[in-house]
């Protein structure tokens, strides 16, 4: 499937189009409800969220999750639409909206624990920009799967207003994705889809609201205009602030820091649709939070590059980033030498390993030349963690596009 088929004719041979395939462009990890809105969940309400594409097409599916939901969750319209901020905070150009189906129907009842894909929407869904989702929740849905931190803004307000261009019946607004986890695309340029298994560093934390500043949107944007052909992956953000690989959240169960890392694997990696390779961006919350030991992480990360080349993946990992100066509360240090032991400790492994497809030497883009320990100033947002906008920038701009593209004669299953 996908191979290139030469047609013969009279004076040439012909090269056949390639068929089209669903590809996935934008994801969110979603974990159990936390506080505010995801606890109190919805009823005869629309919910209206903003996400970011990687790729585009010629029509687009959605993919909803009520995997950490307590009770069905009936979603009664739901729509796909291209914004228009310009005329209003929350719009959609008018007539745009297309109605999302499931098995033809406009509403469907996903049962708690359950998922849900629609029918293709057909519609132009660009490459490297903002699609509007909008979900009617007619009934109470209980507390809700939810990505609490989205950096984007989304809009809620009461009865059915899915199709509607204005935003202003869409009063509430909250800085979270609900049920939505996955915007697949059908094309014919894809190269399938790259998965960024990882934690706030990806999940874009301290990058701008509504810029779509994350290093992972920088590197779809690069692969858009620098790959051969066209034929640019899909790059699916599987972030979670806090997340890591050792342990679940910080109470033992699914609040806003997720499920490990190995137990996020089989949902967040495998569940994408046409994933062919992982970027695992994950470790630092080990050190500080957990304040595991290098012999574990390590462990850890291996079990890791096992799970994906037994599921017939590439898997490329990321040495972990400096953070000197890091306060885990207002006044608290946490940073500590002893601590960045374990740190350079793993990297060193991480940067000499044969267990791993290949190697994103993130902690030598953002390392301060004067101070290794430190982020460069620059690119630091102010919490000595985590990069701002710029420094998500230099993290894409960094990344070996020839650890990312197919060879010539790879083929996609």
């Amino acid at each position: 499937m996908g191979s290139t088929l030469l047609v013969a004719t009279a004076n040439s041979m012909a090269v056949a189009p390639e068929p089209e395939r669903w590809t996935g462009s934008w994801s969110a990890a979603l974990t159990a409800a936390g506080a505010g809105k995801s606890k109190d969940g919805f009823a005869d309400q629309t919910i209206r969220m903003f996400v970011h594409t990687s790729v585009g097409g010629t029509a687009a599916r959605i993919r909803l999750s009520n995997r950490f939901g307590t009770a069905p969750l009936t979603i009664g319209h739901a729509t796909v639409a291209l914004p228009w901020p310009e005329a209003g905070p929350g719009d959609i150009k008018p007539g745009s909206a297309v109605d999302a189906t499931f098995s033809g129907q406009r509403s469907i009842t996903i049962p708690a624990g359950g998922s849900a894909v629609s029918d293709p929407v057909r519609m132009d869904v660009p490459a490297s920009q903002d699609v509007a989702v909008s979900l009617y929740v007619p009934v109470a849905s209980g507390p809700s799967t939810w990505h609490v931190y989205a950096r984007e803004t989304s809009f809620i307000g009461p009865g059915d207003h899915a199709n509607d261009a204005s935003g202003a019946k869409l009063p509430e607004t909250r800085n979270n994705w609900y049920y939505l986890t996955g915007l697949d695309v059908l094309n014919r340029t894809g190269q399938g889809s790259i998965v960024v298994l990882g934690d706030s560093i990806t999940d874009g934390f301290k990058s701008t609201v509504n810029a779509d500043h994350r290093w992972t949107d920088y590197l779809g944007w690069r692969l858009n205009k620098e790959a051969p052909g066209g034929k640019a992956p899909g790059i699916l953000n599987a972030g979670l602030a806090g997340n890591r690989l050792t342990l679940n959240g910080s109470d033992g169960g699914f609040n806003e820091l997720g499920m490990n890392g190995s137990a996020r694997f089989h949902f967040d990696v495998l569940g994408q649709t046409g994933v062919r390779t992982v970027i695992l961006e994950l470790g630092i919350n080990d050190v500080w939070l957990s304040q595991d030991n290098a012999d574990n992480i390590i462990a850890r990360l291996q079990a890791m590059a096992q799970l994906a080349h037994q599921s017939d993946l590439k898997i490329l990992v990321c040495t972990l980033s400096p953070w000197n100066a890091f306060e885990s509360a207002p006044g608290v240090v946490a940073y500590t030498p002893t601590l960045d032991s374990v740190r350079l400790t793993v990297n060193s492994y991480i940067r000499t390993t044969t267990d791993f497809d290949g190697v994103i030497d993130f902690d030598s883009v953002l390392r301060n030349p004067a101070d290794p320990s430190k982020l460069r100033p620059e690119w630091d947002s102010g919490d000595h963690i985590h990069p701002n906008d710029k420094g998500n920038e230099a993290m894409a701009a960094a990344i070996p596009l020839d650890l990312l593209l197919l060879d010539e004669d790879e083929d996609l299953r």
